[in-house]
């Protein structure tokens, strides 16, 4: 293993490890953000207020060649990077520089010392709240195995450095170290962290994840995959169950536990009704607020998304009442893939096999409605993200896949979809899942109520959906029930279910015969049943 450090002697100041008051007490004062009336610090981010994936590369060397999912990373040469550092470098000699040391990882046996260097104190207590904290004494001669080093004010030249803009990302795997540029989106460090993670422990035999997860009394871990927008937060922080985490996990031999030390949740329409642990823990002091607008009384305005509708609250765990102290639990009882289907096909949930949970995992489907992007139109867009998070998977996905699959046998886990999205029609025509039936749904499912259940197997996409639970509306459990038109429904399934198989193709010589025949019974496939 070769580590590059990155050089702090030549900084004008270095300020090490400091406390989230002293971190707050100089970032007001460097001007960096301004204090809400609960004593929050709210920053503004600029033209960048959510990740920039397309200035992400990957240095290419020989140990890279060959791990590296090509086809979802872009290629930075070692002389690109090399000439990049020595500016980052140049670039730092003269600035006051923030260094964090944590560690990656409540599991002792796996977790990662991981050095933090940034220009903005923001950023500095930010990633000290997402990343894990070393007791005083395990400061003393910290070893950092990974470093980020984040200069927002540095711009990189695209005809030198081989970047698309002047923003970047460049992350050397091999010597352990990543350096953002351009942007002062400050996810951009936590997930540079979560993807070496997701390099890294593969071939120890850890699955990383991009989850949500908690337990129950019982020692009955429940994890939760899903993209951005499908509630994995908000589902995760149940009063009944203890927090583990809101992000990211590794499963390893001795169960599962959580990446982070905090968590970095959306705040858009962001409510004290509705998900009063992540309100509260939203209006405390040093929580960081980033692209949140405040009221002239300096009370946040959830509801304001003039900024971004990717408004963000990066807090500690402590600061949930029922998060786990240890962040680690035994092997999950339940996995849960989460979807938010705008198509309004999926029934509210369902269970899967083992080759049902791997194809669900590798496809990563959600959907995203119209309105929300530019040039969307009025159809539901349906987005396949691999793992619940292709961005910060640098291996091939079947990599992961397996290794999922084979823990789910393993330890007998039983798997779910459920549907956030959109029921009685798709979106602009039906309404959104009620909460109240998904909670109810959900918590029937981690209980173990809905193992007795009397199932139907859906005619299309094969997996078993209950055919009643008490207190819950029959008709939302078979989807076709609730449009006013079932024609429309089956028009809107088959297509739906044709974008499932077009996008599993780039898998199908990865993976087995029962898992390529785990998908929806849709195009050539349904042609030859």
């Amino acid at each position: 293993m070769t580590l590059m450090t990155f050089p702090l002697t030549a900084a004008r100041s270095i300020h090490s490890n400091k406390t989230e008051a002293e971190l707050v007490e100089i970032a007001i004062r460097r001007e960096e953000g301004e204090l809400s009336s609960s004593g929050a610090f709210v920053a503004k981010t600029g033209q960048h207020t959510g990740r920039s994936p397309n200035d992400k590369f990957i240095v290419v060397d020989s140990e890279t060649e060959r791990s590296i999912w090509w086809d979802n990373a872009k290629r930075m040469t070692r002389e690109q990077f090399d000439q990049l550092f020595q500016d980052f470098c140049a670039f730092a000699a003269d600035k006051d520089l923030f260094v964090q040391d944590l560690f990656a990882g409540a599991d002792e046996d796996f977790r990662l010392p991981t050095r933090i260097v940034t220009e903005y104190a923001w950023h500095s207590l930010f990633i000290r709240h997402l990343l894990r904290r070393p007791a005083r004494s395990e400061l003393t001669g910290f070893k950092p195995q990974f470093t980020v080093v984040n200069l927002p004010s540095f711009r990189a030249a695209p005809a030198y450095h081989g970047t698309r803009s002047e923003t970047v990302i460049a992350c050397d795997f091999s010597r352990r170290i990543v350096l953002i540029g351009g942007t002062s989106y400050a996810g951009e460090t936590k997930k540079s962290v979560f993807s070496f993670l997701n390099y890294l422990l593969p071939e120890q035999s850890v699955m990383p994840m991009h989850c949500s997860a908690n337990v129950g009394d019982a020692d009955d871990s429940a994890v939760f995959f899903g993209l951005s927008g499908t509630g994995k937060t908000t589902l995760s922080a149940d009063p009944a169950r203890t927090l583990l985490g809101d992000d990211e996990h590794g499963w390893s031999p001795s169960g599962i536990f959580n990446f982070e030390g905090g968590c970095y949740a959306k705040t858009i329409r962001l409510s004290e009704e509705a998900e009063p642990e992540i309100y509260a823990a939203s209006n405390r002091f040093a929580t960081v607020l980033e692209n949140v607008v405040l009221r002239d009384d300096r009370t946040p305005d959830f509801d304001d998304g003039s900024l971004t509708e990717n408004a963000r609250s990066a807090y500690p765990l402590e600061a949930i009442a029922n998060a786990s102290a240890t962040g680690t639990a035994g092997h999950p009882k339940n996995i849960v893939m989460l979807t938010a289907d705008a198509f309004g096909v999926m029934p509210p949930i369902a269970k899967l096999t083992p080759a049902q949970a791997m194809y669900h995992f590798l496809s990563g489907y959600t959907a995203k409605v119209a309105g929300t992007e530019k040039g969307m139109g009025n159809e539901p867009q349906a987005t396949f993200s691999t793992c619940f998070g292709a961005p910060f998977m640098p291996r091939h996905p079947s990599v992961y896949g397996n290794l999922l699959r084979d823990l789910i046998a393993k330890h007998g886990v039983d798997c779910w979809l459920v549907n956030t999205g959109w029921t009685g029609g798709k979106y602009g025509v039906g309404s959104r899942m009620p909460i109240k039936a998904t909670r109810a749904l959900l918590n029937a499912a981690l209980s173990g109520a809905l193992a007795g259940a009397d199932m139907r197997v859906d005619e299309l996409f094969g997996f078993q959906v209950p055919k009643a639970l008490d207190g819950i509306d029959a008709k939302i459990l078979t989807p076709r029930q609730t449009w006013d038109d079932p024609a429309d429904y089956d028009r809107t399934a088959q297509k739906l279910a044709q974008m499932f198989v077009a996008n599993f193709e780039k898998f199908a010589q990865h993976v087995d015969n029962e898992v390529q025949s785990a998908g929806p019974l849709a195009g050539s496939r349904a042609a030859a049943e």
